[in-house]
């Protein structure tokens, strides 16, 4: 039966990011959305939308399309976009997928949540940045997050990221209430994820947080361009 998927992003991507993944799931006969989400798309102002207006683009495009029995997916920050629309989408959802994801906690921004030495590069980038933005350096991104693809690839798609506002780093959201949701909750895990380093800082507290299992599925924390066609197979069985 044809389902309708919603694919929020992480810091530093376009809509775009899925489109490896959105062609499999199409291919299926499944339904796509993709949205870019404000201030993430090319030459965007980082200053100009807070976290809040981030959920509300997500809850508009959901209710301007009129979308029904949702799949919404959100990868990296995008699980702090998917927890604060996911309330307001309530009757229209059918699961929450949440893949290599941050699960907020109450109070807590994802700045609270990473350890300290992205803290500290994360403030020094945007201080540099003249607005308040975090672009994230090649080095970090080929070592902790795409460290599966070749570095003519890697590089190729760092070239594509875009400045992340800071704000959306330090603005919080309510946390989830699953079992208020009344609606199913997964937690997806790339089996070489490092992004997050195992331990006290580590991917799996969030699968905690939600009360669910993690389920694994392969390639690194941007397995949308390494493994699409596994992640789009691991969202189908969610």
């Amino acid at each position: 039966m044809p389902e309708t998927f919603v694919l929020i992003t992480g810091a530093w991507h376009g809509g775009w990011t899925w489109r490896p993944v959105a062609e499999h799931l199409r291919a299926a006969g499944h339904r796509v959305l993709t949205p870019t989400l404000p201030g993430l798309a090319d030459g965007a102002d980082p200053t100009e939308h807070s976290l809040a207006d981030v959920v509300d683009s997500v809850v508009r495009t959901v209710e301007e399309n009129d979308l029904r029995d949702i799949t919404l997916v959100g990868h990296s920050w995008g699980g702090y976009v998917i927890t604060g629309a996911a309330p307001r989408l309530a009757g229209r959802l059918r699961k929450l997928v949440y893949w290599g994801a941050f699960v907020p906690a109450e109070g807590r921004s994802l700045f609270d949540e990473v350890p300290p030495p992205y803290q500290d590069l994360f403030t020094a980038l945007a201080e540099a940045s003249g607005n308040n933005s975090v672009t994230l350096p090649f080095e970090v991104w080929q070592e902790a997050f795409i460290g599966d693809a070749p570095e003519p690839v890697a590089r190729l798609l760092h070239d594509l990221l875009v400045p992340q506002p800071m704000q959306y780093f330090t603005e919080t959201v309510a946390p989830l209430d699953a079992a208020a949701l009344g609606v199913p909750v997964a937690y997806l895990l790339g089996e070489e994820d490092i992004s997050l380093p195992p331990g006290e800082y580590g991917w799996h507290r969030f699968a905690d947080r939600l009360g669910v299992p993690i389920q694994p599925v392969p390639g690194s924390h941007e397995a949308s361009f390494t493994q699409p066609a596994a992640l789009a197979e691991a969202l189908l069985k969610a």
